[in-house]
């Protein structure tokens, strides 16, 4: 087979595969975009700086790869890639992956529970005791208001007379 003919056909396969691999990249977004809830300047800033990679990266195959020539057949074999990636693996890599990093994070979350539950005791105790310094503070302030007013009423009453 001709030289020419096996690197077109490598430089196809590198486009393929790199429409692999934008789409996975892609649906890394998607499973964090499950984890967690976004608001839509995230998701259009996520998506934009997405987009800027794979320009990067398409510029990059296409320039170590076929001189930076632009052919159509490259763009034709990123897009098989995203297809063909698409419609078989990506529904089943998404759902896997996010369902472990889901039951990943609730046993996490489970074991934080434990952990802290000591503390949330602690702090609750700590609540009803400061309630009752509260309670007590609020009486002794309450008679030395009473005791400072009656100081300052005689004091009024000795500095008038003289």
């Amino acid at each position: 087979m001709n030289q020419n003919i096996i690197d077109e056909v490598l430089f196809l396969l590198y486009s393929f595969l790199l429409g692999v691999i934008i789409t996975l990249v892609y649906d890394g977004f998607l499973i964090l975009r499950r984890l967690i809830k976004h608001n839509m300047f995230l998701v259009s800033l996520e998506d934009f700086i997405f987009w800027i990679a794979c320009a990067v990266s398409v510029f990059y195959v296409l320039y170590e790869e076929n001189n930076g020539i632009l052919r159509w057949f490259a763009v034709v074999g990123a897009g098989l890639g995203m297809i063909v990636y698409k419609k078989t693996l990506s529904p089943l890599i998404i759902n896997a992956v996010s369902g472990i990093l889901a039951w990943i994070f609730h046993i996490i979350y489970k074991a934080l529970c434990i952990i802290l539950k000591p503390l949330g005791f602690l702090i609750k105790k700590a609540g009803k005791g400061s309630r009752v310094i509260r309670g007590k503070s609020s009486k002794i302030t309450k008679y030395l208001k009473k005791k400072l007013t009656g100081y300052k009423k005689v004091l009024n009453i000795i500095l008038c007379k003289h």
